[in-house]
């Protein structure tokens, strides 16, 4: 089975000019076949995410007609942006639409569902795309569209910006990526009026970013990142935000937007496997975009010099928004557009300096979440999840169902390069059910092909062992597929566990189940609306890999050793000594420095092949 949003790496996509030649030439070619005698551009199929699309096609036309003086465009254009004046431009309130500030107020705006009162909740991001359509066009006007058109089509855009900023709440769904993107549309919007009434459209439009998005940005792994849907970061749209960035400093210079990316961008990397996997989010969980996030990918790799095109792509979506039948549609065409005119090339090594929340060479590599925690592993080509147990997530310790990672202190990490090998060490003070206060030492080391992890921690009473992850999907180069085991040796015992218990909060991996589709059915709004990050905090139990302790550790230790991405028997031996803690295996030596650190309170690791 394979996971179906998650396929090739973005960078992969034909990136020359004559590629996107390319598209726009099948774009044009559907488009013709396609246009109504009223002028009308959607797709056939077309229900919902409607009101800007025929707009977006008819964009794309004129960009094509820019590069390609195509004689048939022009009148297509023509006829075309007249049936969006004249039939998908409203200004009677739609009934419902709960975000109103203004009442009658006449401004016209984009309808998300063409059916009054059927679905007017996203009637915001809709006018958005509207706007964004509208600039685009207004780009390429030269030559194409008279005087008449221009005016009526600029005078829309103050329209439907006043809707957006004025007669309705900003932002009233807390999405990021439309808020950027209503910003996008006011600068570019601003280039296309009087001098006087730009400058002061620009300032609002940057006003906006700061008060009303910047302000209310959130904290997760160090980075400060714009909310989505009431989430640090999601999948899905994370990445596109990352293009309205991109776009955003493009058309203005303004450093904000360029500092607020490259801040993304680097989070983004640091929890991106290098295979391109990532998982997680408050809308979504496994989907990815593909064409909408190209865009600020490229640019911001190319800013912080990382391979952010390995991020993997929905290739449904590789070009522009298509239907089922893998007819074109005009939904997030101006993301086409403005990739199309970003000259800006891929960067396709990974960045240089370590990062707190990744440790990452070859084919290896561990995202860590907030509290430095292991939140996706990828070796050998197979992709680890935290496994669950007790309702509780992650890799560690585990002593009578209770799972020793919950910082009660300060995280201390240290990463050291030597000999070919890369490591991390990560000492968290923990408390369990017994209010004992103890250290948690994890230490990583790859040589690029595979993983060690190293655990130790003052001895607990009992019978302690290592949740050491849950197997989950593995890398067919182009496409990503569902698993339930991977190459995993451990030092000590080491058994693949699935719950016993059945029912939606009990996840074996050996089932046809995605994480995703688990993680909405917990949620506890529906499909769609529902944070599966919040429904996948839920599960109580799931598929995990559980290792012992090795019998002849040190005396005042419980120890743990698991290797990913060979079953091959696996030797450790852990040494406590003056200098701390010593694990040898046969490929490597560290030495584990006393938990309170050097005289800074710094861990202090030492590693040598």
């Amino acid at each position: 089975m394979y996971l179906p949003h998650q396929r090739g790496p973005l960078h992969d996509l034909p990136d020359t000019p004559e590629a996107y030649d390319a598209v726009l030439a099948d774009v044009a070619a559907q488009a013709l076949a396609r246009l109504t005698p009223e002028g009308n551009l959607e797709h056939p199929d077309a229900l919902d995410d409607i009101g800007d699309t025929s707009l977006g096609i008819t964009s794309l036309l004129a960009l094509a007609w820019q590069r390609s003086k195509d004689p048939r465009l022009p009148e297509a254009v023509h006829r075309s942006l007249a049936f969006h004046l004249r039939e998908r431009v409203y200004r009677d309130d739609n009934p419902g639409y709960p975000n109103l500030r203004v009442r009658n107020s006449g401004a016209p705006y984009a309808r998300y569902v063409l059916e009054a009162g059927a679905h007017p909740i996203g009637d915001w991001p809709s006018t958005v795309w509207a706007l964004l359509q509208l600039v685009n066009l207004l780009d390429a006007a030269d030559g194409l569209l008279d005087a008449e058109q221009r005016a009526d089509l600029v005078e829309l855009g103050r329209g439907y910006w006043s809707w957006l900023t004025g007669t309705t709440f900003f932002n009233p769904q807390e999405a990021g990526n439309q808020a950027i993107g209503c910003v996008v549309g006011g600068l570019m919007l601003a280039g296309h009026l009087p001098p006087a009434e730009g400058e002061v459209l620009r300032a609002r439009a940057l006003s906006l970013y700061e008060e009303k998005i910047r302000a209310h940005r959130v904290g997760d792994r160090g980075a400060l990142l714009v909310p989505e849907h009431g989430g640090a970061y999601d999948n899905n749209y994370g990445p596109i935000s990352l293009s309205f960035l991109a776009q955003a400093h493009r058309v203005s210079g303004e450093p904000v937007f360029a500092e607020d990316g490259d801040a993304l961008a680097r989070y983004l990397d640091a929890r991106l496997t290098v295979g391109g996997f990532d998982n997680g989010g408050p809308r979504y969980s496994e989907q990815h975009s593909a064409f909408e996030s190209v865009l600020g990918l490229r640019y911001f790799s190319a800013r912080i010099g990382a391979d952010l095109g390995r991020y993997r792509g929905d290739s449904r979506w590789a070009r522009h928004a298509v239907k089922p039948d893998g007819g074109v549609d005009g939904h997030f065409a101006w993301m086409l557009v403005w990739q199309i005119q970003d000259p800006t090339r891929w960067h396709r090594t990974p960045a240089a300096a370590p990062a707190r929340h990744q440790l990452r060479a070859g084919s290896v590599s561990v995202a860590f979440d907030d509290r430095m925690t292991p939140a996706l592993i990828e070796a050998a080509g197979t992709y680890y999840l935290p496994a669950a147990t007790h309702r509780q997530h992650g890799f560690g310790p585990v002593l009578d169902g209770f799972l020793l990672t919950r910082p009660m202190g300060e995280v201390r990490v240290h990463d050291v390069s030597a000999d070919g090998l890369s490591a991390k060490l990560v000492i968290k003070p923990v408390v369990g059910r017994d209010h004992v206060l103890r250290h948690v030492r994890s230490l990583y080391v790859t040589d690029g092909t595979l993983l060690w992890t190293a655990v130790a921690v003052q001895r607990l009473p009992g019978s302690p062992y290592l949740l050491a992850g849950l197997p989950y999907a593995a890398d067919d180069g182009d496409r990503v597929r569902r698993v339930a085991e991977g190459a995993v040796a451990s030092a000590g015992a080491l058994r693949l566990t699935h719950p016993q218990t059945p029912g939606i909060d009990h996840f074996d991996a050996r089932a046809e189940l995605t994480q995703e589709q688990a993680a909405f059915a917990l949620a506890l709004d529906p499909r769609g609306y529902g944070s599966p990050d919040e429904g996948w905090s839920h599960l109580v139990s799931s598929t995990a890999l559980e290792a012992d302790p090795l019998p002849d550790g040190p005396a005042d230790l419980h120890v743990f050793a698991v290797r990913y991405g060979s079953g091959a028997p696996l030797t450790v031996t852990f040494a406590q000594g003056e200098d701390g803690l010593t694990v040898r295996t046969d490929a490597f030596t560290a030495v584990i420095g006393p938990v309170a650190g050097d005289a800074h309170g710094e861990p202090e690791l030492t590693l040598r092949a």
